[in-house]
């Protein structure tokens, strides 16, 4: 249930807005807070820029040895799909590859039907955007839907600009090379120089018990900003890390599940290591936790994992000194639980649960495959075919609620003109220098590395480091080598811009989905998992509860944070709001504090309110 609205909305005023952003200072997604998380580095980020720019470049590459038209596209796809460790970018190549297969069928009688017929044309658009668009919100391909969409609109849509005698031919063959190149670059580049999931999973720890070493020294308000970000992330990405080197088959089980407890007690450690920095921790005791966790963090980066680690020496008058001592032994030890035969877990269906039962997943596809079906208009009434980028941009912005297309379209619109800008700039001042296919290779590495620098950061980035790629792939990288086509470049960035537009209107003006209503879920999910969290009873079980307990948080931290995006008479009552952000807060401390004391007399107190603030 959402929090109510009220039936008058007062205009808050800046003293208002800022008694919202000082409940917690560090959580408020401003401008300073992006530009922090734009230059943040991040462990492992440069290294993950590094790859995914090269697998951009070498896209680049092979599209060039086979005069692959719009070569942007097949070059977006790598860095849209780009995976961080060997298995996961196999994994998703041969996916890629194998659904291209079923695409060519697809493709291959769409142009049948639709060939020189321009209604039949316009009526495929719009059933394959409103199906994509669909699939995008209530299944489980969601990641790569839009893409596919993408793919096969834009190959439709520009499908005019190929001689009819060999439209099939090349359109096919064409659309083969757009997912074709991508798939094959990331299977065999990237088990090539990508890390197995297996050092990835240990990086990652050795990571947070790192900055658990920087909060003990004593930290300032930019390193504990990191800590909760990192807090926040949970042990999502760290299992799914662990799930990844499981399908190896070259790791022993055993060494698999001590890697995943250490997972949750790198949390935990991190966890209890701000609760010291907030309450205070004697030198004594910090330097001897510090002395033992930066001895396990280089055996975990060496892709190891300690063994029989000995409790620190700590005062038995610092209650967190004592629980992360506790802790340490049973670090990499997995629960007893782990070693019987676990009951099959109940599979989720391709759909999602309500998949054919909440309007909301037809509602955002109508208003995807509205705003695609306007950009085709647009571009066909003005007879602007340098303008169909505004298509792609459709399939690449759409957003649920009106929240996250709020928050997000000043980092698309900020994106494409830092892309364009580039773009146009190389074309001028790059461009006429280059004699050779190893300087245009150069800058187009450059400008890749920019781009996944920004995309591989927080999620509140990305979309503008993917926007940066998207304007300059698709300004210079129109036809083979470097080009000197300045009014390519153009209509392609306005095209951008366009898209971004519509898709901001049409999401914003039909049915427009409030972040608000997603709260309260997120609330009643964060009581529970203090609750649960509470009724640990072993380390093993503490680790694992404080993770997730992390994760419902910044779940609802996010929500929060587009709500506050919204339009203000979207919004709900500023009191409300201002007490929803302080709860969390105080849900954020707490916790950490259950680490310490898991009885804590006023828990009850502090699950009503997030259940009564719920509604």
């Amino acid at each position: 249930m959402a929090l109510p609205v009220p039936d008058t909305s007062p205009s808050p005023d800046a003293s208002d807005r800022d008694v919202i952003q000082s409940a917690s200072p560090l959580r408020t997604l401003g401008l300073a807070r992006i530009w922090h998380l734009i230059w943040d580095p991040a462990p492992g980020r440069m290294g993950y820029a590094l790859r995914m720019a090269a697998g951009c470049t070498t896209t680049v590459l092979v599209g060039e040895i086979w005069q692959v038209p719009d070569l942007g596209v097949p070059a977006l796809v790598t860095m849209a799909l780009w995976q961080k460790d060997r298995v996961t970018n196999a994994l998703v190549g041969v996916l890629v590859n194998i659904v291209v297969v079923f695409l060519l069928l697809l493709i291959y009688g769409l142009i049948k039907i639709t060939l020189d017929h321009a209604m039949e044309l316009v009526i495929v658009i719009a059933l394959l955007s409103f199906g994509f668009f669909f699939l995008g919100s209530a299944s489980k391909l969601k990641p790569v839907a839009y893409m596919f969409g993408l793919i096969i609109v834009f190959g439709l849509v520009v499908i005019d600009q190929v001689p009819v005698g060999e439209v099939i031919t090349r359109a096919i063959l064409y659309t083969d090379l757009f997912l074709a190149v991508p798939g094959a670059v990331m299977i065999v580049l990237g088990m090539l120089i990508c890390p197995s999931p297996r050092r990835v999973l240990t990086d990652d720890i050795a990571a947070r018990l790192l900055m658990a070493c920087r909060l003990l020294r004593g930290a300032d308000d930019r390193t504990r900003e990191q800590a909760t970000d990192m807090l926040r992330i949970g042990t999502t990405d760290m299992m799914k890390s662990a799930k990844m080197a499981g399908l190896e088959k070259i790791w022993a089980a055993k060494d698999l599940a001590c890697l995943k407890q250490s997972a949750s007690s790198s949390v935990a450690v991190l966890a209890l290591a701000d609760e010291a920095n907030r309450n205070g921790l004697s030198a004594e005791d910090a330097a001897c936790l510090i002395a033992t966790l930066e001895k396990m963090a280089a055996i975990f980066a060496a892709g190891d994992y300690p063994a029989d680690i000995e409790r620190p020496t700590v005062s038995a008058a610092s209650p967190a000194a004592c629980a992360m001592a506790d802790m340490l032994p049973e670090f990499t030890t997995p629960p007893a639980e782990s070693t019987k035969a676990a009951p099959p877990e109940k599979k989720s269906g391709f759909f999602a649960d309500d998949a054919f039962n909440n309007p909301e997943h037809v509602r955002f596809a109508v208003k995807g495959t509205a705003g695609v079906m306007l950009s085709y208009l647009a571009f066909m009434v003005l007879d602007w075919p340098g303008i169909h980028t505004c298509i792609i941009t459709c399939f690449i912005v759409a957003l649920p609620t009106m929240g996250e297309m709020v928050s997000k379209l000043t980092l698309r619109i900020s994106g494409a003109l830092v892309g364009g800008t580039i773009g146009i700039g190389s074309i001028i001042f790059v461009m006429p220098h280059l004699d050779g296919i190893t300087g245009f290779l150069v800058l187009i590495f450059v400008v890749s590395l920019l781009a996944a620098w920004v995309k591989t950061g927080d999620e509140r980035i990305a979309y503008a480091g993917f926007q940066i790629g998207l304007a300059f792939y698709l300004s210079d990288l129109k036809g083979f080598g470097p080009t000197s086509d300045m009014e390519t470049a153009r209509d392609r960035i306005i095209g951008i811009m366009l898209g971004n537009f519509i898709t901001y209107a049409m999401f914003t003006s039909f049915w427009p989905a409030t972040a608000r209503d997603r709260i309260g879920e997120g609330l009643r999910k964060l009581a529970e998992a203090l609750k649960l969290q509470s009724q640990a009873l072993t380390p093993q079980a503490r680790a694992e509860a404080i993770a997730s307990t992390q994760s419902a948080l910044s779940e609802s931290e996010r929500t929060l944070e587009y709500v506050m995006a919204e339009p203000i008479n979207t919004r709900v009552d500023l009191p409300r709001l201002r007490e929803t952000k302080q709860a969390l807060d105080d849900a954020g401390c707490l916790s950490e504090d259950l680490l310490v004391t898991p009885e804590r007399a006023d828990l009850t107190n502090h699950t009503a309110r997030l259940e009564r603030l719920a509604g």
